[in-house]
């Protein structure tokens, strides 16, 4: 059994720290807003009252906050996880963040004896509560090879992919399908219900060819119901959108379908829509052809 404290109890973090409770270790859950360890106790965690109490005593520390300024405010100040942790620590990022905030981080966490790992995590909501997760993880690989036990009890997919860093390049990549697959799914919706086609139908048959996704079994409910509840949200899509850019700027490389998938996101978020699921891409291509608006 390990003891964990886990930083972060949304949407995806709430079902990990369940998962990573079921499995046997001993978890202390904080969340920035109260009210979001119910779940957490329920399963045989614990509640702490503060960053420096969930990591006092802690093994390994998860987090899972939305973005690099929030894994900021909880890792560094004398209130956050660097200044509280023991030496040896080991420190896990789940969250999707840019790759430079990830190597900054594990340099300051060097300095105090802290190990990290850069860890985000594919699969939204449906993976985190199932604990079928894709993780990609960044850091040294002896301390991955440490972190597997942990890793394995939230995800089925788990690998390691370089050095700090490189597992938050791959979920770039990974949100960069991800967009394109949503929206390619999205024009194929109203393409097929404007022609008539009985659309459960068609989205089953083509779930099961070469244009069936994970993007497409995950989302088709919500494409046919149009149900919106967020398992992502488009404006976590948007930040994720903005580090693809930046980095493969930085790289140099040309991404001209990921460019228009990330200003359709961005017009999504910009007519309120951010706060529902990122198969609502599906609104903006009715806007487009006709369909009108609530």
């Amino acid at each position: 059994m390990t003891t964990i404290a886990f930083i972060g109890l949304g949407i995806m973090g709430s079902p990990m720290a369940v998962n990573l409770a079921k499995a046997g270790h001993a978890v202390r859950g904080w969340n920035r807003s109260p009210g979001r360890a119910d779940a957490l106790v329920a399963a045989g965690g614990t509640e702490a009252a503060s960053i420096a109490e969930a990591v006092r005593d802690a093994d390994v520390v998860l987090t899972m906050v939305p973005a690099s300024p929030q894994v900021e405010a909880v890792a560094y100040g004398p209130d956050g996880i660097l200044a509280n942790a023991r030496p040896g620590t080991l420190l896990i990022d789940h969250s999707s963040i840019t790759p430079q905030t990830s190597i900054d981080l594990a340099k300051a966490a060097g300095d105090k004896g802290i190990r990290v790992l850069d860890a985000p995590v594919s699969g939204g909501e449906a993976g985190a509560v199932e604990g079928v997760l894709s993780i990609m993880v960044g850091g040294d690989r002896a301390d991955f090879d440490a972190a597997r036990p942990v890793l394995d009890a939230v995800g089925r997919t788990v690998v390691h992919c370089g050095p700090h860093g490189s597992g938050q390049t791959v979920k770039a990549a990974n949100q960069l399908i991800v967009a394109v697959n949503i929206q390619a799914c999205a024009e194929a919706v109203v393409f097929l219900e404007k022609s008539g086609v009985d659309l459960a139908a068609a989205l089953d048959v083509l779930g099961g060819g070469l244009a069936g996704s994970t993007v497409l079994t995950r989302k088709k409910d919500n494409f046919l119901n149009r149900d919106y509840r967020p398992g992502f949200k488009l404006e976590l899509h948007h930040k994720d959108m903005g580090i693809v850019t930046d980095a493969a700027r930085t790289v140099g490389a040309t991404l001209p379908i990921g460019a228009a998938a990330a200003q359709l996101i961005a017009s999504a978020v910009a007519r309120g829509d951010g706060a529902l699921d990122h198969s609502a891409l599906l609104r903006g291509v009715e806007l487009l052809s006709g369909y009108g608006r609530d």
